[in-house]
């Protein structure tokens, strides 16, 4: 038995409009909807929908996951170009991981020497701006 937006909603730390704009893109096909035009979430659509949000915060485009979808929608013969997408996405996301673990190392860094500062500990030489 399905469950309501609200409680997909809920389940899923997700607002309402983020999943229903996700079905307006066509990222759920295979949402199925009640007798009165609910939409209907099974198990499936939450794992689906997770799945969708996770790309998202990672910054993979619509466009990019409507691909995606529609390659699924055409079947198993499309792995191969769906795993492209895939490994080329995740070679952009390493990417963005290098330069994050480098903003980290500069922000310890500078935390650091703040907190030289504020004990006194470091020269007036050796403050820099910021």
């Amino acid at each position: 038995m399905g469950i309501s937006i609200k409680e997909a909603s809920e389940k899923l730390g997700l607002p309402p409009h983020t999943i229903r704009y996700y079905e307006k893109e066509g990222l759920l096909p295979s949402l199925q909807r009640d007798e009165y035009g609910n939409r209907i979430f099974e198990e499936k659509d939450l794992e689906s929908i997770s799945l969708l949000n996770c790309f998202r915060v990672t910054g993979l485009p619509v466009a990019t996951l409507k691909q995606m979808v529609d390659l699924t929608l055409q079947g198993d013969s499309t792995i191969p170009q769906r795993a492209a997408i895939l490994r080329e996405y995740k070679q952009d996301l390493t990417r963005q991981q290098q330069e994050l673990d480098r903003a980290f190392a500069i922000v310890n860094m500078k935390l650091s020497k703040y907190d030289l500062l504020e004990q006194g500990q470091l020269a007036p030489q050796d403050r820099m701006g910021l």
